[in-house]
């Protein structure tokens, strides 16, 4: 059977528009999805720094003393742009959720320089950083955490257990922002 050469262009181009619609489809869905990640709930492990210096502007805490509050750990390194960027959301949603929310830093850092407390301490100024930062320069947190990028946040449940975790830069009223601040409204509600 001979097909005609117009019939098969026709079958050719529409195998290309289904396949481009196909295309797009899939990196929408990939763009909605993005930052939002299945997760499944863990308890928050231990703190692996005891030692007084390891702490910026708390002492050194332990796990057991965040029972009871809904928390929002911030694992950075003061050269990491886009670390950097989101401490303009960080501190807003710390000043809008004063006395319901703890937030706690990880600097977990990338090069040498970064390990010095001196300049993790004057970082820590020049970025209006007031809440606890734990410095975790062997990286031990990082891999209790299993963590594998700065910037990335964990949200924390008052009985300790992580409830969500996001990755990368954040602004306020971008997809992360908003997911991470109705997660914390929902655990602050919770008993």
């Amino acid at each position: 059977m001979i097909i005609n050469s117009n019939y098969k262009a026709s079958i050719r181009i529409a195998f290309v528009v289904i396949l481009a619609v196909s295309v797009v489809a899939l990196f929408l869905r990939y763009q909605e999805l993005k930052g939002a990640e299945i997760f499944q709930p863990v308890p928050l492990p231990e703190f692996t720094q005891t030692n007084k210096n390891a702490w910026l502007n708390s002492k050194p805490l332990r796990v057991n003393d965040l029972k009871g509050k809904v928390t929002l750990l911030d694992v950075w390194t003061f050269e990491c742009w886009n670390c950097y960027r989101s401490f303009p959301w960080l501190r807003q949603i710390e000043k809008n959720f004063t006395g319901s929310l703890q937030v706690i830093g990880i600097h977990t850092p990338e090069f040498a320089h970064e390990k010095i407390r001196k300049n993790v301490v004057a970082k820590t100024s020049d970025f209006g950083l007031h809440h606890p930062v734990m410095m975790d320069n062997d990286f031990a947190y990082w891999k209790a955490l299993n963590n594998r990028y700065w910037p990335a946040f964990y949200v924390i449940d008052k009985k300790g257990i992580i409830r969500g975790r996001f990755i990368g830069e954040i602004h306020a009223g971008d997809r992360n922002a908003s997911s991470i601040e109705k997660l914390v409204r929902k655990l602050i509600a919770e008993k």
